[in-house]
């Protein structure tokens, strides 16, 4: 938990409290995210008074989530809160942040947090320059609004900025109460780290939703006997065979890099990938032209046959 520093009579420091310092949190709104860190603030010690939700999901995760909370207008929540939690969408973030500014509801010393992944603390700039401290902590990892998602804060890091160290060092100790790992993202850069892990986990359901669909066309029909039928539901025969593949390919890529490489891009096969483009391009030409961009980006990773990388850049014009 965050701890205290104590001073003499003379005003020196004498070492760090121990006793934790328990914070007032009001969240903003109670959504996958914002519902998820509010119990791992709470299970920190953290006192959770109150979240702002509108919609019947969110209220539903704010009565099942936090329980001993209230649900209140966002006006009250600022006006009572030390750590604000502001985990609302991108695209609603600085509006939010306008708005508690012109009400002037915000306490001066109120540690303001959103969790917006695409900016830094610059968007908080009208309630610090009200006098509160502002923080952008944002956990890599995406949520389903499910239980798991508190379990995995766990393993998840936080890209922290702020302003100062000071602010670093009490981003960095509310994410360690959470269980998380901090992480330094400097202000300039916040839009490249965003960026990174966009086009790693989103790109990667991308791929997959769409390597689900070609085996499903490739295994349509009687299959073999006992086989379950090949249908258009989740968690079928498609994803079974796909996820022991997928799942080495991953822990490789993180473990290795592109020494991970493999298959007929990397080898520089250009009659495999050249009749793999024809058959994707008979199902699906979007899903061929995907299949494209990205063999021209692995071969250029592999620095692979030159003639692959002829045939898929004049494809791709």
């Amino acid at each position: 938990m965050l701890t205290s520093r104590s001073v003499n009579s003379d005003g020196a420091n004498v070492g760090v409290d121990p006793a934790p310092a328990r914070l007032t949190v009001g969240i903003v709104s109670a959504g996958r995210v914002g519902s998820a860190l509010g119990v791992a603030l709470e299970r920190a010690g953290h006192v959770v008074f109150g979240v702002a939700a509108i919609s019947d999901a969110s209220v539903h995760r704010a009565q099942t989530r936090l329980p001993d909370s209230q649900i209140l207008p966002v006006e009250q929540i600022a006006q009572r809160s030390e750590l604000l939690l502001l985990a609302v969408p991108d695209a609603e973030l600085a509006g939010l942040v306008r708005g508690l500014a012109s009400a002037n509801v915000v306490r001066p010393g109120t540690i303001v947090v959103h969790t917006a992944g695409a900016n830094g603390v610059g968007v908080l700039a009208p309630l610090t320059e009200q006098g509160a401290l502002g923080l952008a902590i944002h956990p890599a990892m995406t949520f389903t609004g499910h239980d798991e998602d508190i379990d995995r804060l766990a393993n998840a890091c936080f890209g922290i900025t702020a302003a100062d160290e000071v602010g670093y060092a009490i981003g960095q100790a509310l994410v360690i109460e959470m269980g998380g790992e901090p992480v330094k993202v400097s202000e300039e850069q916040r839009t490249l780290y965003h960026a990174a892990l966009a086009h790693g986990a989103n790109h990667l359901v991308t791929v997959i939703v769409d390597a689900v669909s070609a085996l499903r066309a490739a295994m349509a029909g009687p299959g073999l006997l006992g086989q379950p039928v090949v249908d258009d539901q989740p968690n079928g025969l498609p994803e079974r065979l796909l996820a022991p593949l997928v799942s080495a390919a991953l822990d490789n890529a993180l473990r290795r890099g592109g020494a991970a490489l493999t298959g007929p891009v990397a080898r520089g096969d250009v009659d495999a990938v050249a009749a793999h483009l024809t058959a994707l391009q008979s199902l699906d030409e979007r899903l061929a032209a995907a299949y494209r961009a990205m063999s021209l980006r692995t071969a250029e990773l592999a620095k692979t046959n030159p003639a692959l990388l002829d045939l898929l850049a004049k494809e791709g014009h």
